[in-house]
Parts: C-alpha cells; sequence; structure tokens
C-alpha cells in the first residue's frame, strides 16, 4: 500500500521500513525481519540444550546443600519451583547454614534475584511475547536463558533460545533438586564433599566472560574483596549487600577521574563546523 507525502525512512529496530518507489517517489511500509544473516533453528536447539543440561545438573549440588542445612524436602523442592534462580537460592540455604538470621538471608536472596529484573526489561523488548504468555515467561527470566536470548541474531532464534533453556533448565534444576534433597542422608555430611561451592562456582563461570570492560573487571573484583573481608565481622547475608556498593564507588571514581583528566583539542572537520556555526 502506497502511502505519499512522507519521508522515506530506513528500518529501525528489525519492525518496518518505509521504502520510496521507483516511479512516483512515494513511499510504502513493508514488515520485515532484521537485516543479517540467520541461525539455524537446529543450531539454537543445541546450543539451548548444552546450557541447560549442563546447568541443571547442579540443582543436585543445591538439594544437598539445602538439606544440610536444616530445610525439609518440601522446602527445598518449593525454593526451586517457585524462586528458580540458583545464585540467590544458594545465597539463602548458605545464609541459614551459617546461622544466619532468616530475613537477613532472604535479604540477600532478594537481593540477587533483582538483576532479574533488569534482564527482563531487555528480554521484553527482543522477544515480544504476547501478553498473555509474559507473566509464564518471567519466571525464566535468569541467567542462562537471557545469556542464550541475547546472543541469538534475530528474533526468531532468540525466542527458541529462551524457550528451549527456559524449559531445559526448569525441569532439570527441579529434577535434580528432588534427587539431591533425598539423597543427601545417603551422603552423610554434605559439607565434607565440597557441594556448598558447586553454586557460587557456576554464577562465577557464567559472569567472568561478562566482564568484558576494565570498569566491569574492577566492580567485580571490589565486590569480591568486600564480601570476602566482611565475613568475618557481619552476619551472614549481610556482606553480600555490602559488596553492592563497589558499582557506585566505582562510577563515582570513574566519574570524578574524567573532570580531572585535560580536555584534548579537537580537530578535523567537526570541529571546522562547529567553528563555522559559532
Amino acid at each position: 500500500m502506497y502511502k505519499t507525502g512522507r519521508r522515506p525512512l530506513r528500518n529501525v529496530g528489525g519492525v518496518a521500513e518505509q521504502t520510496a518507489h521507483p516511479a512516483t517517489g512515494d513511499t510504502r511500509i513493508r514488515d520485515h525481519a532484521p537485516a543479517g544473516p540467520g541461525k539455524p533453528d537446529s543450531a539454537v536447539v543445541r546450543d539451548a540444550l548444552g546450557v541447560g543440561v549442563a546447568v541443571g545438573l547442579s540443582g543436585f549440588a543445591f538439594g544437598v546443600t539445602s538439606a544440610g542445612a536444616g530445610l525439609s524436602l518440601l522446602q527445598t523442592c518449593a525454593l526451586s519451583l517457585l524462586v528458580f534462580t540458583g545464585a540467590s537460592q544458594f545465597a539463602l540455604v548458605g545464609a541459614l547454614a551459617g546461622g544466619g538470621n532468616p530475613f537477613t538471608a532472604a535479604a540477600g536472596a532478594f537481593f540477587l534475584g533483582t538483576r532479574n529484573a533488569f534482564y527482563g526489561l531487555r528480554l521484553s523488548q527482543l522477544l515480544a511475547l504476547p501478553r498473555a504468555a509474559k507473566p509464564f515467561a518471567a519466571q525464566w527470566v535468569i541467567d542462562e536463558t537471557a545469556a542464550v536470548a541475547l546472543a541469538q541474531p534475530d528474533r526468531r532464534s532468540a525466542r527458541i533460545g529462551f524457550t528451549v533453556t527456559g524449559l531445559t533448565l526448569y525441569l532439570l534444576w527441579n529434577l535434580t533438586t528432588f534427587l539431591g534433597a533425598l539423597g543427601a542422608e545417603a551422603l552423610g555430611d554434605t559439607a565434607a564433599w565440597g557441594l556448598d561451592a558447586a553454586g557460587p562456582a557456576v554464577f562465577l563461570a557464567l559472569l567472568a566472560p561478562m566482564l568484558r570492560t576494565a570498569t566491569e573487571r574492577a566492580t567485580a573484583g571490589i565486590a569480591v574483596v568486600l564480601g570476602l573481608g566482611l565475613l568475618p565481622v557481619l552476619p551472614a547475608g549481610v556482606p553480600v549487600l555490602v559488596s553492592a556498593l563497589a558499582a557506585p564507588a566505582v562510577l563515582w571514581l570513574r566519574g570524578r577521574r574524567a573532570r580531572h583528566e585535560p580536555t584534548e583539542p579537537r580537530t578535523g572537520k567537526n570541529s571546522e563546523n562547529e567553528e563555522a556555526s559559532r
């Protein structure tokens, strides 16, 4: 359908584009997929299954750790079914195992879980799911599903990656949580196996490749120092909250450094144009 009197526009966001009619100069609007090569569905499914299976197996470690911290089988399974964010779950049972206050432990777990809200903001635009599906998809917004979806070249691949990763991980995580909690008694002293380190290890393995800039690495490093350094002096669950101060601290230092750095004179056409416009 042609519409006159409108200026031709380029594609923005891979949704629609106005192109000029070669004879009349009129414009038409057409929907199309984002530019660039697509990715085979089989490759997306393979990658998503790899992430889902690899991470889902660590639910066994959570089940064992949770049972060792004193939670019942029902409580352990309910955490995986309803919370379904491994780092927060490990933080909660770890704080409880260390004798921390339940409210403090829950606060630490909640704080770790807030990162999923930021994932959700980005994924909501990328996936553009129907409104009826969003409440169900929100349960699967975690580190792994966000990483797989954001790595895809187009919306179709992102939806497939998100769905396959979320479904695989949710089913396997809950199954291994149940088996881990059920078999905790057979293992005896769970602390002797070091399984409580499995959750943080998986989380760090996912986080490390994302630290690409000096600012990100500095923030992570300061957070680690704060979290580990305050463990002996603060109640369980509180150090992880304090370690969040690393982000504003690094940003403040970066801004202060930028203000004190000398401004280099600008040269070239841009500076000539600016001078001409004055």
